[in-house]
């Protein structure tokens, strides 16, 4: 995946905004819209240009997207099966080595935006998922298909999973993190996880 993708993509699939405590037609859509338009001016910034203000963009960013993304399902969903297998300090700890790597990956992307713009497509709702479709397109007018899948957690709208290209974020970490521990071990995934995200 393209550097600009992994930005877009965790960028959006981190940082959904609490939706309202009321379920309604359209709501998730206009959850991921406004995270898209927050993301852009970000990214737009003038006082944020160069790179003695990478740090500040960072901070920027990583304060828009941390509140609201629940690392804890995501890092469950991509273990599958394994995550019952241990206790929860475990489970908490491979949670934090999981959300490092992804914030590492998004900071490591944020320079590569080059005015790329989200077109949005169908919301599907019932009370507690939502799925958003939406194409990222680039300055050449190539597309590429993204589908956010949102639950509603605690009255607030949260991502879970994004599909890019037709591919599960979750579930192609799912399977890279089961072929780890398959061959390997739990303890080889987590060493694994922080050394990239060092």
């Amino acid at each position: 995946m393209k550097a600009y993708k992994c930005l877009w993509v965790v960028s959006l699939l981190c940082s959904m905004i609490a939706a309202p405590s009321s379920v309604g037609a359209g709501e998730a859509l206009e959850v991921v819209k406004s995270t898209a338009d927050r993301v852009i001016a970000l990214q737009k910034d003038p006082t944020l240009k160069g790179a003695d203000k990478k740090q500040e963009r960072i901070v920027r960013l990583k304060a828009v997207i941390n509140p609201v993304f629940d690392y804890g399902e995501v890092a469950r969903r991509t273990l599958g099966p394994h995550w019952r297998r241990h206790s929860a300090a475990e489970q908490e700890e491979f949670t934090k080595l999981f959300r490092a790597f992804l914030e590492k990956i998004y900071c490591d992307s944020i320079d590569h935006y080059n005015g790329e713009r989200v077109v949005f497509g169908r919301e599907t709702l019932d009370p507690e998922y939502a799925v958003v479709e939406s194409k990222l397109v680039n300055g050449k007018n190539e597309q590429s298909p993204v589908i956010y899948r949102l639950k509603r957690t605690d009255g607030q709208w949260k991502v879970y999973d994004a599909v890019v290209e037709d591919i599960s974020i979750v579930d192609n970490y799912r399977s890279q993190f089961d072929r780890v521990i398959s061959k390997s071990s739990f303890e080889e995934l987590k060493r694994m996880l922080k050394e990239k995200a060092g």
